[in-house]
Protein backbone atom coordinates (compact mmCIF):
# COMPACT_ATOMS: atom_id res chain seq x y z
CA UNK A 1 0.00 0.00 0.00
CA UNK A 2 0.81 3.73 -0.21
CA UNK A 3 1.94 3.67 3.50
CA UNK A 4 3.58 7.28 3.47
CA UNK A 5 0.14 8.63 1.86
CA UNK A 6 -2.02 6.59 3.95
CA UNK A 7 -0.46 7.75 7.50
CA UNK A 8 -0.12 11.40 6.91
CA UNK A 9 -3.99 11.09 5.44
CA UNK A 10 -4.60 9.19 8.71
CA UNK A 11 -2.82 12.16 10.89
CA UNK A 12 -4.77 15.37 8.96
CA UNK A 13 -8.29 12.88 9.69
CA UNK A 14 -7.32 12.74 13.11
CA UNK A 15 -6.56 16.77 13.15
CA UNK A 16 -9.77 17.62 11.71
CA UNK A 17 -11.96 14.99 14.22
CA UNK A 18 -10.26 16.42 17.18
CA UNK A 19 -10.93 19.93 16.12
CA UNK A 20 -14.25 18.56 14.83
CA UNK A 21 -16.25 20.25 11.75
CA UNK A 22 -17.43 24.10 12.19
CA UNK A 23 -20.97 22.51 10.79
CA UNK A 24 -21.89 19.16 11.93
CA UNK A 25 -23.78 16.71 8.76
CA UNK A 26 -26.24 14.42 8.70
CA UNK A 27 -24.90 11.68 6.66
CA UNK A 28 -26.50 8.94 4.98
CA UNK A 29 -24.74 5.72 4.64
CA UNK A 30 -26.81 3.28 3.01
CA UNK A 31 -25.70 0.03 3.37
CA UNK A 32 -23.88 -1.57 6.04
CA UNK A 33 -20.97 -3.72 4.47
CA UNK A 34 -17.37 -3.08 5.08
CA UNK A 35 -17.31 0.00 3.19
CA UNK A 36 -20.52 1.38 4.63
CA UNK A 37 -19.39 0.52 7.94
CA UNK A 38 -16.00 2.21 7.11
CA UNK A 39 -17.66 4.96 6.17
CA UNK A 40 -19.55 5.38 9.02
CA UNK A 41 -17.11 4.97 11.80
CA UNK A 42 -14.70 7.71 9.62
CA UNK A 43 -17.82 10.05 9.57
CA UNK A 44 -18.22 9.81 13.23
CA UNK A 45 -14.27 10.44 13.80
CA UNK A 46 -14.55 13.50 11.79
CA UNK A 47 -17.71 14.55 13.53
CA UNK A 48 -20.77 13.61 11.66
CA UNK A 49 -24.22 12.62 12.64
CA UNK A 50 -24.74 9.24 10.91
CA UNK A 51 -27.43 7.16 10.13
CA UNK A 52 -26.83 3.75 8.45
CA UNK A 53 -29.14 2.08 6.50
CA UNK A 54 -29.27 -1.93 5.45
CA UNK A 55 -31.77 -4.11 3.87
CA UNK A 56 -30.40 -7.25 5.78
CA UNK A 57 -31.04 -7.47 9.56
CA UNK A 58 -27.55 -7.88 10.52
CA UNK A 59 -24.10 -6.10 9.15
CA UNK A 60 -21.17 -7.09 6.97
CA UNK A 61 -22.58 -7.60 3.37
CA UNK A 62 -20.56 -10.62 1.76
CA UNK A 63 -18.50 -10.59 4.75
CA UNK A 64 -20.25 -11.96 7.56
CA UNK A 65 -21.84 -14.86 9.87
CA UNK A 66 -24.90 -16.36 7.95
CA UNK A 67 -27.08 -18.83 9.95
CA UNK A 68 -28.28 -22.17 9.00
CA UNK A 69 -30.14 -25.24 10.01
CA UNK A 70 -27.22 -26.59 10.63
CA UNK A 71 -24.98 -23.73 12.57
CA UNK A 72 -23.54 -20.61 11.58
CA UNK A 73 -21.09 -20.45 9.12
CA UNK A 74 -18.94 -17.54 7.15
CA UNK A 75 -20.67 -16.82 3.89
CA UNK A 76 -17.29 -16.93 2.11
CA UNK A 77 -13.86 -17.32 2.80
CA UNK A 78 -12.29 -14.43 3.16
CA UNK A 79 -8.20 -14.11 3.83
CA UNK A 80 -6.56 -10.27 4.64
CA UNK A 81 -2.56 -9.63 4.24
CA UNK A 82 -0.15 -7.25 5.99
CA UNK A 83 -0.50 -4.76 2.86
CA UNK A 84 -3.90 -4.22 3.97
CA UNK A 85 -3.16 -1.21 6.53
CA UNK A 86 -6.64 0.78 6.28
CA UNK A 87 -8.48 -2.30 6.97
CA UNK A 88 -6.14 -3.15 10.20
CA UNK A 89 -6.65 0.90 11.07
CA UNK A 90 -10.46 0.28 11.10
CA UNK A 91 -10.05 -2.99 13.24
CA UNK A 92 -7.51 -1.09 15.78
CA UNK A 93 -9.93 1.40 15.69
CA UNK A 94 -13.37 -0.76 17.08
CA UNK A 95 -11.51 -2.16 19.19
CA UNK A 96 -10.11 -5.53 17.32
CA UNK A 97 -7.27 -7.23 19.43
CA UNK A 98 -5.49 -8.04 15.61
CA UNK A 99 -3.26 -10.67 17.44
CA UNK A 100 -5.90 -12.72 19.36
CA UNK A 101 -8.45 -12.44 16.05
CA UNK A 102 -5.96 -13.04 12.62
CA UNK A 103 -3.45 -15.83 12.20
CA UNK A 104 -0.75 -14.20 10.74
CA UNK A 105 2.11 -16.23 8.83
CA UNK A 106 4.39 -15.59 6.32
CA UNK A 107 3.58 -15.85 2.80
CA UNK A 108 2.95 -19.73 1.59
CA UNK A 109 1.66 -20.84 -1.23
CA UNK A 110 1.89 -24.74 -1.54
CA UNK A 111 0.17 -27.69 -2.45
CA UNK A 112 -1.41 -30.45 -0.33
CA UNK A 113 2.60 -32.05 0.40
CA UNK A 114 3.64 -28.50 1.40
CA UNK A 115 5.81 -28.07 -1.69
CA UNK A 116 5.79 -24.21 -3.31
CA UNK A 117 6.28 -20.62 -2.72
CA UNK A 118 7.60 -20.06 1.14
CA UNK A 119 8.55 -17.03 2.67
CA UNK A 120 10.36 -17.31 6.22
CA UNK A 121 9.84 -13.93 6.89
CA UNK A 122 9.54 -11.03 4.94
CA UNK A 123 12.02 -7.94 6.10
CA UNK A 124 12.96 -6.77 2.60
CA UNK A 125 12.93 -7.67 -1.09
CA UNK A 126 15.82 -9.99 -0.85
CA UNK A 127 13.45 -12.26 1.06
CA UNK A 128 11.04 -12.18 -2.09
CA UNK A 129 13.49 -12.87 -4.66
CA UNK A 130 15.77 -15.28 -2.88
CA UNK A 131 12.67 -17.40 -2.04
CA UNK A 132 11.29 -17.13 -5.77
CA UNK A 133 14.96 -18.75 -6.57
CA UNK A 134 14.64 -21.51 -3.72
CA UNK A 135 11.36 -22.39 -5.70
CA UNK A 136 11.87 -26.60 -5.29
CA UNK A 137 10.26 -27.78 -7.93
CA UNK A 138 11.10 -24.96 -10.54
CA UNK A 139 13.93 -25.54 -13.23
CA UNK A 140 17.16 -22.89 -12.89
CA UNK A 141 15.94 -21.55 -15.71
CA UNK A 142 12.37 -21.12 -14.79
CA UNK A 143 13.37 -19.25 -11.65
CA UNK A 144 15.66 -17.38 -13.67
CA UNK A 145 12.81 -16.42 -15.79
CA UNK A 146 10.97 -14.93 -13.06
CA UNK A 147 13.76 -13.41 -11.40
CA UNK A 148 14.39 -11.30 -14.33
CA UNK A 149 10.83 -9.97 -15.01
CA UNK A 150 10.17 -9.12 -11.29
CA UNK A 151 13.01 -7.09 -11.20
CA UNK A 152 12.05 -5.66 -14.79
CA UNK A 153 8.70 -5.06 -13.08
CA UNK A 154 10.30 -3.31 -10.28
CA UNK A 155 11.80 -0.95 -12.58
CA UNK A 156 8.86 -0.19 -14.35
CA UNK A 157 7.59 0.77 -11.51
CA UNK A 158 5.09 -2.12 -11.55
CA UNK A 159 2.94 -0.27 -14.08
CA UNK A 160 1.67 -1.49 -17.58
CA UNK A 161 -1.05 -0.59 -20.38
CA UNK A 162 -4.25 -0.88 -17.86
CA UNK A 163 -5.92 -2.63 -21.72
CA UNK A 164 -2.88 -5.54 -20.94
CA UNK A 165 -4.24 -8.81 -19.58
CA UNK A 166 -1.89 -10.64 -17.12
CA UNK A 167 -1.81 -13.42 -19.54
CA UNK A 168 -0.08 -11.13 -22.01
CA UNK A 169 2.35 -9.56 -18.86
CA UNK A 170 3.14 -13.27 -18.28
CA UNK A 171 3.67 -14.89 -22.14
CA UNK A 172 7.40 -14.79 -21.85
CA UNK A 173 7.49 -16.62 -18.43
CA UNK A 174 8.05 -20.23 -18.19
CA UNK A 175 4.77 -22.72 -18.45
CA UNK A 176 5.48 -24.28 -15.30
CA UNK A 177 5.76 -20.89 -13.48
CA UNK A 178 2.87 -19.58 -14.83
CA UNK A 179 0.78 -22.65 -13.87
CA UNK A 180 2.37 -22.65 -10.31
CA UNK A 181 2.26 -19.43 -9.26
CA UNK A 182 0.74 -16.63 -11.64
CA UNK A 183 -2.40 -18.24 -12.29
CA UNK A 184 -3.33 -19.36 -8.78
CA UNK A 185 -2.33 -15.73 -7.58
CA UNK A 186 -4.15 -14.18 -9.83
CA UNK A 187 -7.40 -15.73 -9.53
CA UNK A 188 -6.91 -15.55 -5.46
CA UNK A 189 -6.25 -11.61 -6.01
CA UNK A 190 -8.32 -10.63 -8.88
CA UNK A 191 -11.05 -13.61 -8.85
CA UNK A 192 -10.61 -13.19 -12.83
CA UNK A 193 -8.93 -15.48 -15.19
CA UNK A 194 -5.36 -14.26 -16.27
CA UNK A 195 -6.40 -14.35 -19.54
CA UNK A 196 -8.96 -11.71 -18.96
CA UNK A 197 -7.42 -9.37 -15.70
CA UNK A 198 -6.15 -6.31 -15.81
CA UNK A 199 -2.25 -6.48 -15.38
CA UNK A 200 -2.29 -2.81 -14.17
CA UNK A 201 -4.47 -4.10 -11.17
CA UNK A 202 -2.17 -7.18 -10.67
CA UNK A 203 0.93 -5.63 -10.65
CA UNK A 204 -0.44 -3.04 -8.20
CA UNK A 205 -1.37 -5.80 -6.45
CA UNK A 206 2.32 -7.78 -6.45
CA UNK A 207 3.94 -4.07 -6.29
CA UNK A 208 2.35 -3.84 -2.50
CA UNK A 209 2.01 -6.69 -1.15
CA UNK A 210 4.79 -9.63 -2.63
CA UNK A 211 7.40 -6.12 -3.10
CA UNK A 212 6.11 -4.27 -0.41
CA UNK A 213 7.31 -3.22 2.66
CA UNK A 214 8.27 -5.98 5.65
CA UNK A 215 5.05 -8.10 6.42
CA UNK A 216 3.24 -6.84 3.42
CA UNK A 217 2.97 -9.93 2.15
CA UNK A 218 2.11 -11.98 5.26
CA UNK A 219 -1.43 -13.84 5.11
CA UNK A 220 -3.25 -12.90 7.99
CA UNK A 221 -6.16 -15.63 8.28
CA UNK A 222 -9.39 -14.58 10.36
CA UNK A 223 -9.36 -17.07 13.66
CA UNK A 224 -13.08 -15.91 14.58
CA UNK A 225 -16.18 -15.33 12.69
CA UNK A 226 -16.11 -12.76 9.72
CA UNK A 227 -19.20 -10.85 11.75
CA UNK A 228 -16.78 -10.94 14.88
CA UNK A 229 -13.90 -9.28 13.39
CA UNK A 230 -15.71 -6.28 11.67
CA UNK A 231 -19.70 -5.77 11.51
CA UNK A 232 -20.10 -6.45 15.74
CA UNK A 233 -17.27 -4.63 17.13
CA UNK A 234 -18.34 -1.80 14.84
CA UNK A 235 -21.69 -2.03 15.34
CA UNK A 236 -20.90 -1.55 19.55
CA UNK A 237 -18.29 1.34 18.71
CA UNK A 238 -20.73 3.20 16.48
CA UNK A 239 -23.80 2.83 18.63
CA UNK A 240 -21.85 3.96 21.86
CA UNK A 241 -20.74 7.47 19.82
CA UNK A 242 -24.52 8.00 18.96
CA UNK A 243 -24.83 6.86 15.39
CA UNK A 244 -28.70 5.53 14.03
CA UNK A 245 -28.18 1.71 12.81
CA UNK A 246 -31.06 0.87 10.71
CA UNK A 247 -30.75 -2.58 10.17
CA UNK A 248 -33.80 -4.83 8.44
CA UNK A 249 -34.60 -1.41 6.65
CA UNK A 250 -34.19 -0.95 2.72
CA UNK A 251 -34.28 2.60 1.15
CA UNK A 252 -36.47 2.89 -1.58
CA UNK A 253 -35.65 6.26 -2.87
CA UNK A 254 -33.12 9.10 -3.09
CA UNK A 255 -33.87 12.47 -3.92
CA UNK A 256 -32.40 15.73 -4.41
CA UNK A 257 -34.33 18.25 -2.63
CA UNK A 258 -31.98 21.40 -3.15
CA UNK A 259 -33.16 24.15 -5.58
CA UNK A 260 -30.06 26.34 -4.84
CA UNK A 261 -32.10 28.71 -2.81
CA UNK A 262 -32.29 27.17 0.47
CA UNK A 263 -29.87 26.28 2.80
CA UNK A 264 -31.66 23.30 4.41
CA UNK A 265 -30.61 19.57 3.78
CA UNK A 266 -30.05 18.83 0.33
CA UNK A 267 -31.14 15.64 0.29
CA UNK A 268 -34.03 13.49 1.04
CA UNK A 269 -33.80 9.22 1.75
CA UNK A 270 -36.58 7.51 2.23
CA UNK A 271 -38.02 10.43 3.30
CA UNK A 272 -35.85 11.58 5.75
CA UNK A 273 -33.54 14.84 5.76
CA UNK A 274 -29.72 14.59 5.20
CA UNK A 275 -27.04 16.53 3.93
CA UNK A 276 -25.49 14.23 2.18
CA UNK A 277 -25.80 10.39 1.46
CA UNK A 278 -23.19 7.83 0.76
CA UNK A 279 -24.44 4.84 -1.49
CA UNK A 280 -22.05 1.38 0.40
CA UNK A 281 -24.73 -0.76 -1.22
CA UNK A 282 -24.14 -2.96 -4.02
CA UNK A 283 -23.16 -1.66 -7.51
CA UNK A 284 -26.48 -3.31 -9.07
CA UNK A 285 -28.09 -1.17 -6.25
CA UNK A 286 -26.70 2.13 -6.07
CA UNK A 287 -27.19 2.25 -10.15
CA UNK A 288 -30.58 1.66 -9.18
CA UNK A 289 -30.92 4.48 -6.65
CA UNK A 290 -28.92 7.14 -9.32
CA UNK A 291 -30.40 6.60 -12.46
CA UNK A 292 -32.74 9.55 -12.39
CA UNK A 293 -30.22 11.71 -10.28
CA UNK A 294 -27.28 10.69 -12.06
CA UNK A 295 -27.81 8.52 -15.29
CA UNK A 296 -23.93 8.57 -16.27
CA UNK A 297 -22.67 7.31 -13.31
CA UNK A 298 -25.90 4.90 -13.06
CA UNK A 299 -24.85 3.66 -16.82
CA UNK A 300 -21.15 3.54 -16.21
CA UNK A 301 -22.14 1.02 -12.72
CA UNK A 302 -24.42 -0.57 -14.22
CA UNK A 303 -21.87 -2.17 -17.02
CA UNK A 304 -19.77 -3.57 -14.58
CA UNK A 305 -19.91 -7.38 -14.44
CA UNK A 306 -19.85 -9.73 -11.92
CA UNK A 307 -17.84 -13.03 -10.90
CA UNK A 308 -19.29 -15.72 -8.51
CA UNK A 309 -17.64 -17.35 -5.79
CA UNK A 310 -18.59 -20.77 -4.46
CA UNK A 311 -17.13 -22.05 -0.76
CA UNK A 312 -17.98 -25.45 0.52
CA UNK A 313 -17.94 -26.66 4.09
CA UNK A 314 -16.20 -30.30 4.41
CA UNK A 315 -15.51 -32.40 7.50
CA UNK A 316 -12.47 -34.63 7.13
CA UNK A 317 -12.07 -36.92 9.81
CA UNK A 318 -8.53 -36.43 11.72
CA UNK A 319 -6.86 -34.59 8.68
CA UNK A 320 -4.87 -31.88 9.20
CA UNK A 321 -3.16 -29.89 6.00
CA UNK A 322 0.28 -29.05 5.85
CA UNK A 323 -0.56 -25.30 6.21
CA UNK A 324 -3.83 -23.43 7.10
CA UNK A 325 -3.68 -22.54 3.26
CA UNK A 326 -2.93 -24.98 0.45
CA UNK A 327 -3.28 -24.89 -2.91
CA UNK A 328 -5.69 -27.09 -5.35
CA UNK A 329 -4.97 -28.13 -8.65
CA UNK A 330 -7.49 -29.80 -10.24
CA UNK A 331 -10.52 -28.25 -9.65
CA UNK A 332 -12.70 -26.62 -9.57
CA UNK A 333 -11.52 -25.40 -5.43
CA UNK A 334 -7.99 -23.55 -6.30
CA UNK A 335 -7.91 -23.34 -2.25
CA UNK A 336 -8.25 -25.27 1.09
CA UNK A 337 -8.80 -24.02 4.59
CA UNK A 338 -7.87 -25.98 7.31
CA UNK A 339 -10.16 -24.60 10.65
CA UNK A 340 -8.52 -26.69 12.48
CA UNK A 341 -4.74 -24.63 12.53
CA UNK A 342 -7.97 -21.58 13.17
CA UNK A 343 -8.98 -22.30 16.20
CA UNK A 344 -12.03 -23.91 14.49
CA UNK A 345 -12.93 -28.12 14.84
CA UNK A 346 -10.27 -30.59 13.82
CA UNK A 347 -10.84 -32.08 10.27
CA UNK A 348 -13.07 -29.16 9.42
CA UNK A 349 -12.22 -27.24 5.52
CA UNK A 350 -13.72 -24.92 3.71
CA UNK A 351 -12.54 -25.39 -0.30
CA UNK A 352 -12.88 -22.23 -2.26
CA UNK A 353 -13.91 -22.29 -6.05
CA UNK A 354 -13.05 -18.26 -7.76
CA UNK A 355 -14.10 -17.53 -10.84
CA UNK A 356 -16.65 -19.69 -10.05
CA UNK A 357 -19.09 -18.71 -12.83
CA UNK A 358 -18.12 -21.63 -15.25
CA UNK A 359 -19.94 -23.63 -12.66
CA UNK A 360 -23.50 -21.86 -12.53
CA UNK A 361 -25.15 -24.68 -14.43
CA UNK A 362 -24.21 -26.71 -11.63
CA UNK A 363 -26.65 -27.16 -8.66
CA UNK A 364 -25.21 -26.28 -5.45
CA UNK A 365 -25.35 -30.53 -4.73
CA UNK A 366 -23.22 -31.19 -7.74
CA UNK A 367 -21.11 -28.63 -7.21
CA UNK A 368 -20.54 -29.41 -3.60
CA UNK A 369 -19.61 -33.21 -4.86
CA UNK A 370 -17.32 -32.31 -6.83
CA UNK A 371 -15.70 -30.15 -4.57
CA UNK A 372 -15.80 -33.31 -2.06
CA UNK A 373 -14.54 -35.66 -4.47
CA UNK A 374 -11.27 -32.50 -5.55
CA UNK A 375 -10.75 -32.97 -1.48
CA UNK A 376 -10.43 -36.80 -1.98
CA UNK A 377 -7.96 -36.65 -4.63
CA UNK A 378 -5.80 -34.33 -3.40
CA UNK A 379 -5.79 -34.12 0.13
CA UNK A 380 -6.82 -37.62 1.82
CA UNK A 381 -5.32 -41.10 1.16
CA UNK A 382 -6.83 -44.20 0.33
CA UNK A 383 -7.19 -45.18 4.27
CA UNK A 384 -8.57 -41.78 5.21
CA UNK A 385 -12.11 -41.18 6.19
CA UNK A 386 -14.19 -40.49 3.42
CA UNK A 387 -15.06 -36.17 3.84
CA UNK A 388 -18.48 -35.82 4.45
CA UNK A 389 -20.23 -32.21 2.80
CA UNK A 390 -21.22 -30.05 5.56
CA UNK A 391 -22.65 -27.23 2.76
CA UNK A 392 -22.13 -25.38 -0.22
CA UNK A 393 -22.52 -21.27 -0.24
CA UNK A 394 -22.45 -19.63 -3.60
CA UNK A 395 -22.74 -15.99 -4.42
CA UNK A 396 -22.70 -15.44 -7.99
CA UNK A 397 -22.05 -11.45 -7.53
CA UNK A 398 -19.46 -12.45 -4.87
CA UNK A 399 -17.15 -9.51 -6.76
CA UNK A 400 -16.60 -7.99 -9.81
CA UNK A 401 -15.04 -8.81 -12.52
CA UNK A 402 -10.94 -7.09 -12.66
CA UNK A 403 -11.30 -7.23 -16.82
CA UNK A 404 -8.11 -5.19 -18.67
CA UNK A 405 -9.44 -1.67 -19.51
CA UNK A 406 -11.98 -1.80 -16.91
CA UNK A 407 -13.55 1.69 -16.38
CA UNK A 408 -14.86 2.23 -12.98
CA UNK A 409 -17.01 4.85 -11.26
CA UNK A 410 -15.78 7.46 -9.49
CA UNK A 411 -16.04 8.27 -5.76
CA UNK A 412 -18.49 11.35 -6.32
CA UNK A 413 -21.58 10.65 -7.69
CA UNK A 414 -22.87 14.23 -7.65
CA UNK A 415 -22.79 16.78 -5.24
CA UNK A 416 -23.12 15.91 -2.04
CA UNK A 417 -23.51 12.26 -3.37
CA UNK A 418 -20.62 10.20 -3.04
CA UNK A 419 -20.46 5.95 -3.47
CA UNK A 420 -18.10 3.56 -1.62
CA UNK A 421 -17.80 0.20 -2.22
CA UNK A 422 -14.79 -1.93 -3.97
CA UNK A 423 -16.15 -1.57 -7.37
CA UNK A 424 -15.80 2.30 -7.35
CA UNK A 425 -12.44 4.12 -8.99
CA UNK A 426 -9.47 2.81 -7.33
CA UNK A 427 -6.20 0.71 -7.55
CA UNK A 428 -7.18 -2.64 -5.73
CA UNK A 429 -9.71 -5.70 -7.43
CA UNK A 430 -12.67 -6.69 -5.12
CA UNK A 431 -11.19 -7.18 -2.12
CA UNK A 432 -11.83 -6.67 2.13
CA UNK A 433 -9.01 -3.33 1.64
CA UNK A 434 -11.07 -1.74 -1.53
CA UNK A 435 -14.56 -1.72 0.27
CA UNK A 436 -12.77 -0.13 3.53
CA UNK A 437 -10.26 2.36 1.63
CA UNK A 438 -13.22 3.41 -0.52
CA UNK A 439 -15.81 3.81 2.45
CA UNK A 440 -12.96 5.68 4.17
CA UNK A 441 -12.18 7.72 1.08
CA UNK A 442 -16.45 8.70 0.55
CA UNK A 443 -16.52 9.59 3.96
CA UNK A 444 -13.62 12.14 4.18
CA UNK A 445 -14.92 13.78 0.67
CA UNK A 446 -18.52 14.39 2.44
CA UNK A 447 -15.91 16.20 5.18
CA UNK A 448 -13.74 18.01 2.87
CA UNK A 449 -16.57 19.32 -0.11
CA UNK A 450 -19.27 19.48 1.85
CA UNK A 451 -18.05 21.71 5.42
CA UNK A 452 -16.74 24.26 3.18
Amino acid sequence: MDRHADAVARTLSALQGAQRPQKALRVAVVGAGWAGLSAAVTGVELGHDITVFDTAASPGGRARVVERPDGRVDNGQHILIGAYQETLDLLSTVGVDLGETLMRQPLALVNAQGMGLKLKQHRHLGDVLWALLRHPSWSIRARASLWFHSVRWLRQGFQCSPHTTVQGLCRHLSPQVYADLIEPLCVAALNTPADAASASIFLRVLRDSVFGLPGSCDLLIPRVHLSALLPDPATSWLTSRGAQLLYGTRVHSIENVQDGQTTGPAWRVNGHPFDSVILACSAPEAARLTTSIAPQWAQQTGLIEFEAIATAWVQCEGLRLASPMVMLRSGPAQFAFDHGQLGGPQGQLTLVASAAKAHDALSSQELGAQMVAQASRELLSDTDPPPRLRCVLRDRRATWVASAGLQRPPTQVTSGLYAAGDYVDGPYPSTLEAAVRSGRAAARAVHRNDTR
